[in-house]
């Protein structure tokens, strides 16, 4: 969720960042077009799970532009993933054949000159310490780009396709695309610690005011031409090295039973959406379960630690973000932990999340998995 630090020094990071992004391009475009099948385009939104590099550009706390975070990357660059290498958004879109996600939204606005090209490669909207409601992460983070904001971003970027392809096949070109969502644990998270706007309704409430707007950013996505989504659910963030710190190395139930519920109302919120709207088709990814499975038989997975954060300070390193400034711990053998940060997972993690999402059943992924919804 909210990594609290103070970029002044890494200022020229996020312009490097702008600048490999743009060199980035032609490997992308090379597998585009040189894939032996049709792969989808890709347009991301949601936070640090699917995050690439959006908070760089903006005035936020919640930043991972600087080490140990890429550690694993290329050349060890943190370009802004909450990650020690490759996030959840890179390992889903390297299952289609791409090398990577595509870069954020706000790194192409920056390059006016090929914007409208890059853009129909797919873009990624997500923001980390975002979440459903408007105003969720503000408090944390400072500035972050909420779900609504980011499909405003996309209504956007969908004017450009079409006067770039013409109505008609920009209609066709959306509808064939895959709209990837992963949000609503920083919802939780600051409902949970008093942060939210709506804190003093109850939690039933709270969770209906949370689905009634993922409701509406969803049809709007729908009304602007989109057909296909993968959606992520809440993990058991419960389990988090951030919560389990500080509640004596066990999990927080309130926040996991927070998880649950919000998985539930999706799941029957997927189901309206697609009663009431022509065309409609999801895969509704049960994070928790996958997580949880992780958490009970990580030799299962090659992970011997699914407690500790593999960078961090204090208690099971959950007490605070990964920066190497502050001192942290980083461990040597991050192919053995679940966790990178207090709040994220691995790239080892993330490659087992999307490898469930594409290949599992419907106990992980419901009613179809990635590959089923796409073929």
């Amino acid at each position: 969720m909210a990594f609290f630090f103070n970029n002044k020094h890494y200022i020229t990071a996020s312009i490097l960042f702008s600048i490999l992004f743009s060199l980035a391009m032609f490997d992308i475009m090379h597998i585009v077009a040189h894939e032996e099948k049709a792969a989808p385009t890709l347009f991301i939104f949601g936070d640090s799970a699917f995050d690439v590099g959006t908070n760089n550009f903006l005035m936020s706390r919640t930043k991972a532009n600087f080490p140990y975070n890429g550690i694993d990357f290329n050349q060890s660059f943190p370009t802004g993933r909450f990650s020690n290498g490759l996030n959840t958004a890179d390992q889903i879109a390297r299952r289609f054949g791409y090398t990577k996600s595509p870069p954020p939204f706000l790194a192409l606005e920056k390059l006016q000159y090929t914007f409208k090209h890059n853009i129909l490669l797919g873009v990624n909207f997500a923001s980390g310490g975002s979440g459903v409601l408007r105003y969720t992460g503000y408090k944390q983070s400072g500035e972050v780009v909420s779900l609504e904001k980011q499909v405003e971003q996309f209504e956007l970027v969908c004017g450009n396709i079409t006067e770039i392809l013409g109505p008609e096949k920009a209609t066709t070109f959306v509808s064939k695309a895959l709209f990837l969502i992963s949000v609503g644990s920083n919802d939780i998270l600051d409902y949970t610690h008093g942060y939210s706007s709506v804190f003093q309704f109850g939690k039933e409430e709270h969770l209906a005011v949370l689905q009634h707007n993922y409701y509406l950013h969803i049809k709007k996505l729908y009304e602007l031409g989109a057909r296909k989504f993968g959606i992520l659910s809440v993990p058991p963030i419960g389990c988090y090295p951030a919560a389990t710190s500080t509640n004596e190395e066990n999990c927080v139930k309130s926040l996991n039973e927070f998880a649950v519920a919000f998985y539930k109302a999706t799941h029957a919120l997927m189901q309206k959406l697609s009663s009431e709207l022509g065309n409609f088709e999801y895969s509704l990814g049960n994070t928790y379960a996958m997580t949880t499975t992780m958490l009970k038989d990580p030799l299962a997975f090659g992970m011997k630690d699914t407690k500790s954060a593999c960078c961090g300070f204090g208690r099971l390193n959950g007490w605070g973000p990964c920066v190497e400034a502050f001192h942290t711990n980083v461990c040597v053998n991050r192919t053995d932990y679940l966790f990178w940060d207090w709040f994220n997972p691995t790239e080892k993690a993330s490659e087992l999340v999307a490898k469930t999402l594409f290949e599992g059943g419907t106990e992980f992924v419901f009613p179809m998995n990635f590959s089923q919804l796409i073929n």
